[in-house]
């Protein structure tokens, strides 16, 4: 028996990857480098780039800035507003100063009419905030919901690599931070970012989290100002402006967030516990992650914690994902409970296993540069990095310069010697 073959559709023409070209496609700079950082050099045309956060931290302030920023370097470009009226979108681009003329406002949320204005002024960038608001005829569910959701971001995609504008949607968050509605829409678009950053605090971080044309993981450094969002290249200066020195429970991290390198303090508490379990806690780091390195802190160094509770909190606001963290919080809660201040001028940095080894990370050279920079005289890293870094010369180099001396440890017991000696 034979399969039988439905209708026959139209060949298709194939080519070669060696004889695509790419030159007709550059990225278009938004003028704000810490955004441009996060999005690999700029937008690619016909991107699709979803961006999440809290509400009020800042998405509506930064892309109304970099629509203001590409209208003046381009023909028009169109923000759709389906959550406030153009005057008060005016409103806000009178106080950061983002008033283009080629700057055009639309209050809308019917998804056939924006995509009609889309094809009639053609413009060179689109900015759906929100796709929650946005709403097909074609449905019958309300807006916000999953279908909804779907239909008009898929349609909006499609839209944008026909007629080649980059597509920029702003999506809401639940209440654990995820964009709220299918997750299918991540997979759809092109670059997925999330705000991050404590209302309390003036900075926020803009995260890469997928990226087609860069690399994920990178991050932006924002201060929130009266005039909107300004970036901030020395970003770790600014976690360490404020940092109590001398301070037991108190280390520098030179950790790495996708190709950037940064310094932040991290911050160790350990208290005798009132409660038949002890609590481990922890803000801008994983608490099941802590609660491993403290069970491998007592059971390596002999350290009673059962009658502790312990908490760790990266200060700032940052969060912190990469294992390169496990050193300092390993030493951060040692020296908290032995009351015993780390030196001021050593910043530290290693993974560290179950059986208390402390394996490599990568790129012990930039995370050297930039304690460096900041006069840190003193890295405290694993054995393998430390040796690498001593063939390739950068730690004669920067001991020339800033006196920089790499001390290398095999395990935790070492590392917890070096620390203390490094004085």
């Amino acid at each position: 028996m034979t399969a039988r073959i439905g209708s026959k559709g139209k060949v298709l023409k194939v080519a070669a990857i060696t004889d695509i070209s790419t030159e007709d496609t550059p990225r278009k700079s938004t003028d704000i480098d810490e955004l441009n950082r996060v999005l690999g050099g700029g937008m690619v045309t016909g991107s699709a780039i979803l961006i999440g956060g809290d509400p009020g931290i800042g998405k509506s302030t930064l892309l109304l800035q970099a629509s203001s920023n590409l209208a003046d370097a381009s023909p028009h470009v169109l923000y759709i507003t389906g959550e406030e009226s153009v005057a008060q979108v005016k409103m806000r681009g009178e106080r950061i100063d983002a008033l283009s003329p080629n700057l055009l406002l639309i209050a809308a949320s019917e998804l056939e009419s924006i995509m009609e204005t889309i094809n009639k002024q053609k413009p060179s960038v689109v900015v759906i905030d929100s796709i929650q608001t946005m709403v097909s005829n074609r449905l019958t569910s309300a807006p916000g919901t999953v279908s909804q959701v779907r239909d008009c971001a898929a349609a909006l995609i499609q839209q944008a690599k026909q007629f080649g504008h980059p597509l920029i949607l702003v999506g809401h968050v639940t209440k654990d931070g995820s964009i709220a509605g299918p997750r299918v829409l991540e997979h759809m678009v092109d670059t997925v970012l999330y705000f991050e950053g404590d209302k309390g605090h003036n900075h926020r971080i803009l995260r890469s989290v997928k990226n087609r044309f860069g690399p994920a993981g990178e991050i932006g450094v924002f201060e929130m100002s009266d005039r909107g969002l300004i970036g901030i290249r020395d970003a770790s200066r600014l976690f360490l402006n404020q940092r109590a020195k001398d301070a037991p429970g108190s280390v520098v991290l030179a950790c790495l967030e996708g190709t950037r390198p940064l310094l932040v303090e991290v911050q160790a508490l350990v208290a005798p516990t009132v409660y038949a379990t002890p609590k481990r806690s922890s803000v801008g780091l994983d608490v099941n992650r802590v609660g491993m390195l403290t069970a491998v802190l007592e059971r390596r160094i002999g350290i009673p914690l059962s009658r502790h509770d312990v908490y760790v909190n990266v200060t700032g606001g940052a969060r912190i994902l990469e294992p390169a963290a496990d050193l300092a919080i390993l030493i951060a809660i040692l020296s908290a409970y032995q009351e015993q201040a780390i030196p001021g001028k050593l910043a530290l940095f290693g993974e560290v296993g179950l059986t208390g080894e402390v394996r490599p990370v990568g790129n012990p050279e930039s995370r050297m540069r930039e304690a460096a920079s900041l006069g840190f005289t003193h890295v405290l890293m694993p054995k393998q990095n430390c040796d690498r870094v001593q063939e390739s010369g950068l730690t004669d180099t920067l001991r020339h310069q800033t006196r920089m001396t790499c001390l290398g440890a095999r395990d935790l017991a070492q590392a917890a010697q070096l620390a203390i000696v490094s004085r």
